[in-house]
């Protein structure tokens, strides 16, 4: 009786991603919470890297159960992150989860990369229904990345999350150095770094002749603080950044409360 009541009262996990319900990272992230609640799973039946917030408007959108691990409620969805967040609490789940875990991602959501970023969109999004969430992100875009560590950590930051009782806000950007487990040194909490991409866009002739081009570029950071997510990446931490929905900027909301007088 006992046993049952605590399954009862087990928290409700939404697990999604970016890459797609079948990808590596999600599945890896699934094997990390095991045993931490009920997890339920609604992923892009495809791959939505660089969606950002998007969400679908105009076109229908469709669930399909599909099979993960026995036992487990996991549905693919035609929508984008965004939008598996909305579907799994009104359809899937019909109420709000106790946690939102978007990932793992392949390939880095650290500095600038968070605005782009389907799998923190999702987590972004779950925020804002007022439900705490945390996105993963490996620093290894290869699909057949090693998650070992990642999956020791992700573990660790969710289980501290659950006995904590999260504001309902709460939204936290993790990344793992893409390293052995034993050349880790921590979790590091940081703040985003101002990095990005400069950007090229090489122009190039189709076989008619027509031209189109395809982004390019190479990654730089302006940003030499040493509590950055990239410098604790650089150096081997779990980057963990708390992020927020938030956009204003209260610095300059009060400089131009001066200037600007009713």
């Amino acid at each position: 009786m006992a046993g049952a009541k605590s399954k009862k009262n087990a928290p409700v996990i939404l697990v999604t991603n970016d890459d797609g319900v079948m990808a590596p990272g999600i599945l890896n992230l699934v094997e990390a919470v095991k045993g931490l609640g009920k997890i339920v799973v609604v992923a892009p039946d495809k791959p939505q890297s660089g969606m950002g917030h998007a969400i679908t408007i105009g076109s229908p959108l469709r669930l399909q159960q599909v099979h993960l691990s026995d036992g487990m409620d996991a549905w693919s969805c035609t929508g984008t992150p965004v939008d598996c967040v909305k579907l799994a609490v009104d359809k899937v789940l019909k109420r709000k989860p106790d946690l939102c875990i978007s990932g793992i991602n392949h390939g880095a959501n650290h500095s600038i990369n968070v605005i782009y970023s389907g799998t923190m969109s999702a987590a972004i999004e779950a925020s804002i229904e007022n439900i705490p969430s945390i996105g993963f992100s490996l620093l290894d875009y290869s699909m057949e990345a090693d998650f070992t560590m990642s999956r020791k950590y992700a573990r660790i930051i969710v289980e501290t999350i659950l006995k904590r009782k999260p504001d309902r806000h709460l939204c936290l950007n993790v990344n793992f150095p893409a390293v052995d487990d034993s050349l880790v040194n921590g979790i590091k909490i940081c703040r985003q770094a101002y990095a990005k991409f400069k950007e090229d866009f090489d122009e190039r002739k189709d076989p008619a002749g027509r031209k189109y081009y395809w982004l390019s570029g190479e990654f730089v950071n302006y940003d030499k603080g040493k509590d950055t997510d990239v410098w604790a990446l650089a150096n081997n931490y779990v980057s963990v950044v708390p992020v927020q929905f938030d956009l204003t900027n209260y610095v300059l909301k009060s400089k131009l409360e001066k200037t600007f007088k009713p």
